[in-house]
């Protein structure tokens, strides 16, 4: 499982022009989920997802994890993030797991991660055309694999 986690002021999600998914303060994470990732992926990720200090305190130090500051979390499924470049200029998704796979595990994930958080999180729509608006706040990005745990 590989996440994109961007610390945002301000974010939300739009399907055909009309808004799905909208947070202020918190985390948009883009999720991308391969055929190897298992219920072990769901759990680490999300307790690393919420526990992430990349929230400043009093002094200006990126202290605080997202319920310190009582953030919010838009999640969003991203297969393009298992995009593999090597071959040719067009990207092959072959480690992107197939739907079947990928909306149960995207489902347990949403559970999961509002458990972790303490309350209901955003989503946007698997599969859709999504269209994603954002004020990344920093900026802060960070990237996180559940296979490479750097």
């Amino acid at each position: 499982m590989r996440a994109v986690i961007q610390r945002v002021t301000a974010a939300s999600v739009a399907i055909d022009s009309k808004t799905v998914g909208q947070i202020d303060l918190g985390y948009l994470v883009l999720l991308g989920i391969e055929e190897a990732d298992n219920e072990t992926d769901i759990q680490w990720l999300s307790k690393k997802i919420c526990n992430l200090r990349i929230f400043s305190d009093e002094n200006g130090n990126m202290n605080k994890d997202i319920r310190e500051v009582g953030g919010n979390i838009l999640l969003v499924s991203q297969f393009t993030l298992h995009a593999k470049t090597k071959k040719g200029n067009r990207p092959s998704f072959i480690k992107a797991a197939r739907p079947e796979v990928a909306i149960p595990m995207y489902e347990k994930m949403i559970v999961q991660l509002s458990s972790d958080l303490g309350k209901n999180i955003e989503t946007g729509e698997f599969g859709a055309m999504m269209d994603i608006h954002l004020v990344n706040s920093g900026p802060v990005t960070i990237i996180i694999d559940s296979k490479n745990k750097e």
